[in-house]
Protein backbone atom coordinates (compact mmCIF):
# COMPACT_ATOMS: atom_id res chain seq x y z
CA UNK A 1 0.00 0.00 0.00
CA UNK A 2 3.06 2.45 0.94
CA UNK A 3 5.74 0.85 -0.75
CA UNK A 4 6.52 3.94 -3.07
CA UNK A 5 6.10 6.34 -0.05
CA UNK A 6 9.55 7.52 1.45
CA UNK A 7 7.57 9.49 4.05
CA UNK A 8 5.81 6.90 5.40
CA UNK A 9 8.52 4.91 5.60
CA UNK A 10 10.60 7.65 7.79
CA UNK A 11 7.01 7.86 9.85
CA UNK A 12 7.25 4.08 10.45
CA UNK A 13 11.00 4.83 11.54
CA UNK A 14 9.92 7.17 13.64
CA UNK A 15 6.99 6.87 15.03
CA UNK A 16 6.54 3.07 14.87
CA UNK A 17 3.93 1.49 12.27
CA UNK A 18 0.91 2.93 14.01
CA UNK A 19 -1.57 1.66 11.41
CA UNK A 20 -0.78 -2.18 12.15
CA UNK A 21 -0.96 -1.32 16.08
CA UNK A 22 -4.10 -0.03 15.36
CA UNK A 23 -5.00 -3.33 13.69
CA UNK A 24 -4.41 -5.44 16.46
CA UNK A 25 -5.58 -3.74 19.09
CA UNK A 26 -8.64 -3.98 16.61
CA UNK A 27 -8.56 -7.40 16.03
CA UNK A 28 -8.21 -7.94 19.61
CA UNK A 29 -10.70 -6.25 20.98
CA UNK A 30 -13.40 -7.73 18.53
CA UNK A 31 -12.21 -11.13 19.57
CA UNK A 32 -12.62 -10.00 23.66
CA UNK A 33 -16.15 -8.54 22.21
CA UNK A 34 -16.89 -12.10 20.47
CA UNK A 35 -16.09 -13.62 23.74
CA UNK A 36 -18.59 -11.24 25.65
CA UNK A 37 -21.23 -11.97 22.82
CA UNK A 38 -20.89 -15.60 23.43
CA UNK A 39 -20.61 -16.26 27.20
CA UNK A 40 -22.02 -12.65 28.89
CA UNK A 41 -18.68 -12.74 30.70
CA UNK A 42 -15.25 -11.16 29.17
CA UNK A 43 -12.17 -13.84 28.97
CA UNK A 44 -9.81 -12.49 31.72
CA UNK A 45 -10.63 -10.29 34.88
CA UNK A 46 -12.74 -7.57 34.58
CA UNK A 47 -12.59 -4.77 36.86
CA UNK A 48 -14.95 -1.77 35.63
CA UNK A 49 -13.52 1.85 36.70
CA UNK A 50 -10.17 3.78 36.24
CA UNK A 51 -8.34 0.89 37.80
CA UNK A 52 -9.93 -1.64 35.12
CA UNK A 53 -8.41 -2.89 31.82
CA UNK A 54 -9.61 -0.55 29.83
CA UNK A 55 -8.01 2.55 31.72
CA UNK A 56 -4.41 0.77 31.35
CA UNK A 57 -1.50 1.01 28.90
CA UNK A 58 -4.23 -1.15 26.45
CA UNK A 59 -6.76 1.73 25.95
CA UNK A 60 -3.95 4.11 24.39
CA UNK A 61 -1.90 1.53 22.94
CA UNK A 62 -2.06 2.54 18.97
CA UNK A 63 -0.89 6.32 20.04
CA UNK A 64 2.62 6.99 19.46
CA UNK A 65 4.96 7.01 22.30
CA UNK A 66 3.70 10.18 24.05
CA UNK A 67 1.75 11.21 22.25
CA UNK A 68 -1.63 10.13 25.19
CA UNK A 69 -4.87 11.69 25.19
CA UNK A 70 -5.04 15.71 26.60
Amino acid sequence: MFQDAPIYHQLVAERGDVPARVRDAATSIRRELDQVMRTGQPSGAFEPGPAGRGAGPRAHSALPPGQGPR
